[in-house]
């Protein structure tokens, strides 16, 4: 399992992570504050909103894993 879809398109098995893009529109709207006079201490701590499960089948067929179709139907891509 791996924390970005890099490494799923690279030929890892399975991915579940938050949204790169989404992160970093965060920071971009954090140093817009920042850039605008805000303090950086005074700004609230942000988590991940968006989250993305990738998985890919050659590599689960080459390891000889069965994933289930209800996995399958709720993952986000699934490459062949």
């Amino acid at each position: 399992m791996y924390p970005i879809p890099a490494f799923v398109e690279a030929g890892g098995l399975i991915t579940y992570g938050f949204v790169l893009d989404e992160q970093w529109r965060l920071v971009a709207a954090s140093i817009d504050k920042i850039l605008k006079g805000a303090k950086a201490a005074d700004l609230p701590i942000q988590q991940p909103t968006k989250f993305e499960l990738v998985i890919k089948r050659r590599t689960a067929k080459a390891l000889g894993v069965t994933i289930p179709r209800s996995v399958l139907l709720r993952a986000d891509r699934v490459i062949d």
